[in-house]
C-alpha cells in the first residue's frame, strides 16, 4: 500500500508532467481525457488527496462543498482561476493555486504575432495562396500597416504586458500604457504611463490587451472606446475574450475604423462570435498563448511544485486561497 498522497489528474498533459506526477504520487490519470461534469467530478475525487485540474473543470462552490474533506488542494495548471470560486474554497480551507510567471513570455510572443498577423493582412494573403488567387506582381494590394515606429497601447502592464512591450521595442514602438498604477521606472523602461485608460486609447495606433479579466474590465472595448482609437488602429487582444464587445469591434474592423483584429481569446470560448468569420481582416488564433512544450511543461512542473509544497508542509509559490 504506497503512502504517497493520492493525485487526481483531470485531463491529459504532457508526457513529461505525467511522468513527473507518476513518480511522486500515486496518481490517477484521465487516460481518455473525457470531460469530467460535476458528479463525475465528485466521484472520481472520492478518495484522493489533491486535484490537478485545468481551466475546463469549473470547481463552484457547490462543487467545493461537495468535495470529500481529504481533498486538500487543487492545482489548476492555468494562470487564470475563474473556474474556481476563490471565496469558497477559501471558506472550505482548500488550498488553491495557478501557473504564473512561466506563461509570460510564450503569450507576449503571441501578442506579437497577433499585432503583426492583423496589421499585414495574413489571413488575405494565406487565403489567396491557398485558394491559388496568387497572380502578377502589383503595387497596390494587400497593403497592410506598417509596425515598426508606431505608438503601441498596453492595456494592462503586468508581467505579460511588460514581455509584449520589451518585445515592442525592437520594433521602434513607443510605448504607451494603462494600469492601477504607476511602475517603477526599472519596469516601465520609459514608458508613458495613464492612469485614465481613455486617455491612452487616443495614442494607440497598435492595442494589446493585456490585463485581467474583472467586473471593472468585462467589455471595456466597447463602441465608445473604440471611437477613441486613432483611425486605422491594429487590435490584438491575448487576455481574456470578455474584455472585448465583441459586436462593437467587429463593426469597427468592418468599417475600417480598426484596420486589423488579432485574437487568441474569445468571450464564451471554445465558442466565439462567428462575426469574426466574415472579416478579411481578422487574425484568428484558437488559445494558444502557451501551446508550446517549453511552457506547457513548464506549467505542469510548478502545478507540481506547488502541490510538493503542500504535502512537505511548506508554503506553495502560487496560492490564491
Amino acid at each position: 500500500m504506497s503512502d504517497r498522497p493520492i493525485l487526481l489528474v483531470t485531463r491529459k498533459l504532457p508526457d513529461a508532467v505525467e511522468a513527473r506526477a507518476a513518480r511522486d504520487y500515486d496518481t490517477r490519470f484521465n487516460t481518455d481525457d473525457s470531460q469530467y461534469d460535476a458528479d463525475a467530478l465528485i466521484s472520481n475525487s472520492a478518495d484522493v488527496d489533491a486535484i490537478l485540474t485545468c481551466s475546463t473543470e469549473k470547481f463552484t462552490a457547490d462543487i467545493i462543498a461537495r468535495l470529500s474533506p481529504r481533498v486538500r488542494a487543487v492545482a489548476t495548471f492555468s494562470v487564470g482561476y475563474e473556474h474556481i470560486d476563490i471565496d469558497a474554497a477559501k471558506a472550505r480551507g482548500l488550498i488553491v493555486t495557478n501557473t504564473p510567471d512561466v506563461l509570460t513570455n510564450a503569450t507576449a510572443d503571441i501578442a506579437l504575432l497577433c499585432l503583426l498577423g492583423a496589421a499585414r493582412r495574413q489571413h488575405e494573403s494565406t487565403a489567396m495562396m491557398r485558394e491559388n488567387r496568387w497572380g502578377r506582381w502589383d503595387a497596390t494590394s494587400l497593403l497592410g500597416v506598417h509596425m515598426t515606429g508606431k505608438r503601441l497601447g498596453i492595456l494592462g502592464m503586468g508581467r505579460i504586458g511588460r514581455a509584449v512591450a520589451k518585445r515592442a521595442r525592437a520594433f521602434d514602438m513607443e510605448i504607451h500604457y494603462s494600469n492601477r498604477s504607476r511602475l517603477s521606472p526599472d519596469l516601465d523602461q520609459g514608458a508613458i504611463f495613464y492612469q485614465n485608460p481613455e486617455e491612452m486609447l487616443p495614442q494607440a495606433e497598435f492595442l494589446s490587451i493585456n490585463c485581467p479579466s474583472t467586473p471593472e474590465t468585462h467589455h471595456f472595448l466597447n463602441a465608445d472606446r473604440i471611437a477613441l482609437l486613432p483611425d486605422g488602429a491594429v487590435v490584438a487582444n491575448t487576455a481574456r475574450g470578455d474584455i472585448v464587445d465583441d459586436d462593437a469591434l467587429i463593426a469597427a474592423a468592418a468599417s475600417g475604423k480598426v484596420s486589423g483584429v488579432g485574437l487568441d481569446v474569445y468571450e464564451g470560448e471554445p465558442s466565439f462570435n462567428t462575426g469574426y468569420l466574415n472579416l478579411p481582416n481578422a487574425f484568428l488564433l484558437p488559445h494558444i498563448g502557451s501551446a508550446t512544450v517549453d511552457t506547457r511543461d513548464a506549467m505542469g512542473f510548478r502545478a507540481l511544485d506547488n502541490l510538493d509544497a503542500v504535502f512537505s508542509g511548506g508554503e506553495p509559490f502560487d496560492r490564491l486561497a
